[in-house]
């Protein structure tokens, strides 16, 4: 039983912590948490970590955002793993802060990392792990805002939801899509 666990971002120091690479933090959580450390692999930084007799490949790609799909399509491949078994962790400008939502498929929304992904695997339907990031940007400003790190007040929030969407992995994992959007879907998260 093997799951591939993909967290979207950009390398190089100065997409660090930014929105758009919410993907690479929540997976080096859900990583740290499970014991397991990444090493260089193949167009993808590799951390596999073991979760109730499965086998999770985690992987960062190290393609660049736009081209994310080629290390989802060789890391499938590889591993031999099944549609079904497969999560992307992305940002989300269309979900506001305080949601994360697990869905099982669906069109890109202008994201490139899933446009890469759908075009390389030749489908949409696959698991995505939708992190809100919000849009609160001035007109015009979208990839300033994408690109930017998050506000202090945003951080405590973030932190919730990075910790949130590790708990949603392993219910992914263990009990599936349809098990994890009712239990999860509906959570707000907020600094209280």
């Amino acid at each position: 039983m093997k799951h591939l666990i993909v967290g979207l971002g950009n390398i190089g120091e100065e997409y660090a912590h930014t929105r758009h690479n919410i993907g690479f933090d929540v997976v080096d959580a859900f990583s740290r948490k499970h014991g397991a450390g990444f090493q260089p692999g193949r167009l993808a930084d590799v951390a596999v970590a073991k979760l109730r007799g499965r086998t999770l490949v985690v992987i960062k790609p190290t393609t660049f955002m736009n081209l994310s799909g080629k290390a989802v399509r060789y890391w499938m491949d590889k591993e031999k793993i099944t549609l079904d078994h497969i999560l992307v962790v992305v940002d989300d400008l269309a979900l506001p802060l305080d949601t994360l939502r697990l869905r099982p498929g669906g069109a890109d929304a202008g994201h490139n990392g899933l446009k890469s992904i759908q075009e390389l695997l030749g489908t949409d339907q696959y698991a995505r792990l939708r992190f809100g990031i919000g849009n609160d940007y001035p007109k015009g400003r979208q990839i300033d805002f994408v690109l930017g790190r998050w506000k202090a007040e945003e951080s405590p929030v973030v932190t919730k939801k990075i910790d949130g969407a590790a708990e949603m992995i392993e219910s992914f994992v263990t009990a599936g899509t349809e098990a994890t959007m009712n239990r999860f879907n509906h959570q707000k998260f907020n600094n209280s």
